[in-house]
């Protein structure tokens, strides 16, 4: 994946921008990511948001709280989910994103992702016209079986939406950022970050695999946890709780999501002391960036 005219600098010699030139250079190739943030209103016009901790032996961000999300599987963009997808196609979706095309596949694999990782599914029954609802025994077993099977892929999304008659409510999920992993570390994502209402009728859990807990938590909250200690977390998840925390409640957060356009390609650098070992990530703005 090629990014060009991210970072934009009137002293760039034959690449387009740093980024392009940091890019051009590195040799890890950037993998596509969606991550979602649920969010929920509380008492006192206040909302959180649902987070989880990843399994201390994870490959990549072991013991980080992050949001539901992972890679773009390639079963993410097939045809055949454009019809189940509400309100965006991919060429919609991929303007939003600003790539040629595949730009739906982000939707749904925020969607696909939440499910596996979370057990909620961002889905609407045509049957009902509402949200799906795991409110009665035999609907919250029937979903949680489909959850391992799509974790294990036995089960695809279209045929999930298909056998349970659902259509994902992607025009209900929205981007609002668009991170990418800093140049030497040996995983490499190219993130997008979308907000979304948790559904009323789902709780959300850890799936206790690659996740090993979770909590509710206002965002304020999440930020002041991470400066004492108690939550460990990398710039991108504290980035975007810093922009959830400028509002008060969930449809403040989903108003101002709505504007969003075109958020710029945020590239972390690396501080590398003597030694060459890191010692810390710079981020855009940063006088030594």
């Amino acid at each position: 994946m090629r990014i060009v005219n991210v970072v934009k600098n009137s002293d760039a010699d034959s690449y387009n921008s740093p980024l392009d030139k940091l890019v051009e250079l590195d040799k890890s190739a950037l993998r596509p990511a969606a991550t979602v943030m649920l969010i929920r209103d509380i008492e006192n016009d206040a909302f959180e948001v649902f987070m989880l901790q990843r399994t201390l032996n994870a490959a990549f961000a072991g013991g980080m709280y992050v949001f539901p999300g992972g890679r773009v599987d390639e079963s993410d963009g097939i045809e055949e989910l454009e019809q189940l997808c509400d309100g965006l196609d991919d060429q919609h979706a991929s303007g939003l994103l600003e790539i040629p095309s595949g730009g739906l596949a982000y939707w749904v694999a925020a969607i696909r992702e939440c499910f596996e990782e979370a057990g909620v599914l961002l889905a609407r029954s045509t049957k009902t016209n509402k949200t799906i609802a795991f409110d009665k025994p035999e609907i919250i077993n029937r979903f949680a079986e489909a959850q391992l099977k799509v974790h294990d892929f036995s089960l695809s999304m279209v045929e999930l939406c298909r056998s349970e008659e659902l259509h994902l409510i992607t025009d209900s999920i929205h981007y609002v950022s668009h991170w990418i992993t800093p140049v030497g570390e040996a995983r490499r994502f190219d993130t997008r970050f979308f907000v979304a209402r948790a559904p009323e009728s789902q709780e959300p859990l850890h799936d206790s695999q690659e996740t090993i807990a979770s909590l509710w938590v206002q965002p304020q909250d999440a930020l002041d946890k991470l400066a004492s200690g108690e939550l460990a977390m990398f710039p991108p998840t504290s980035e975007n709780l810093k922009f959830l925390a400028k509002y008060k409640t969930s449809d403040e957060v989903l108003a101002a999501a709505e504007k969003v356009l075109k958020p710029v390609a945020i590239l972390p650098r690396l501080r590398i002391n003597s030694d060459g070992k890191v010692t810390g990530v710079l981020m855009p703005g940063d006088p030594d960036y």
